[in-house]
């Protein structure tokens, strides 16, 4: 476990990301022991093991100053391609900074129509089997429904999926696969997107829309007991 973490230090990832692929190994180690395919002597982990959690290093905060999230409100790129990608960042941002993952997932299924309303009603895929999980609810307001009819008018949705992000009929482990391959895809559309608008002093990815969300709330005095509903948070200090 040492010799794997000298190993991703020599590619040069960070302490979170060596903290990410850690933990995946735990878990998968942990299966291991209670299928009884592992002994417990082995185990790596736990008191007096290897220490996950000293990897984690707290990391600057990304998000959009106004006139950055103006250029791409009101910037409609003649590329078919960057403009799908502008208008789904939007989309991300106006729905509380949803993740890629969850976004993809969304489907005709999870819009529900109560107090004289329609909602979008949603788990995180990261914290849905969590106990006390509450689903996030946000309010499908005139501009998020504009966004959807640009979708179903402009772009190929595949069965229920109310984005284009899912392209085909896949399941299980193929449509979790598939949806991080279209996650890096996307990456590299929005990377394109922000040369043409001409954001060249930060990274534009998906998940700035989040914290652009967070901030935007926070400026606007909302309180953060109820940013961190929003979020999705279980733990107010997250």
């Amino acid at each position: 476990v040492k010799a794997f973490d000298v190993f991703l230090q020599k590619r040069e990832c960070t302490g979170n990301t060596r903290k990410f692929y850690f933990k995946a190994l735990r878990a998968c180690m942990n299966k291991a022991i209670q299928d009884k395919e592992a002994p417990e002597s082995t185990y790596p982990f736990g008191k007096c093991g290897f220490n996950i959690s000293s990897l984690e290093e707290e990391t600057a905060k990304r998000y959009l100053p106004g006139d950055y999230m103006e250029k791409l409100k009101t910037n409609v790129m003649e590329n078919s391609t960057l403009d799908m990608t502008r208008r789904l960042f939007l989309f991300t941002y106006y729905c509380y900074g949803i993740s890629f993952m969850d976004a993809a997932l969304l489907t005709k299924k999870n819009i529900i129509r109560y107090n004289g309303g329609d909602y979008i009603v949603y788990k995180r895929h990261k914290t849905k089997e969590a106990k006390k999980v509450k689903p996030i609810q946000i309010k499908i307001t005139n501009t998020i429904q504009e966004l959807l009819d640009w979708f179903g008018e402009n772009t190929i949705l595949i069965g229920e999926y109310l984005l284009p992000i899912v392209s085909r009929e896949y399941k299980g482990e193929q449509l979790y696969n598939h949806i991080r391959s279209r996650f890096s895809r996307n990456g590299k559309n929005l990377n394109n997107l922000a040369i043409a608008l001409g954001i060249t002093d930060m990274k534009l990815t998906s998940y700035v829309s989040r914290h652009t969300m967070a901030m935007t709330l926070q400026d606007n005095q909302v309180p953060r007991e109820v940013i961190s509903q929003i979020l999705g948070h279980s733990d107010l200090a997250t």
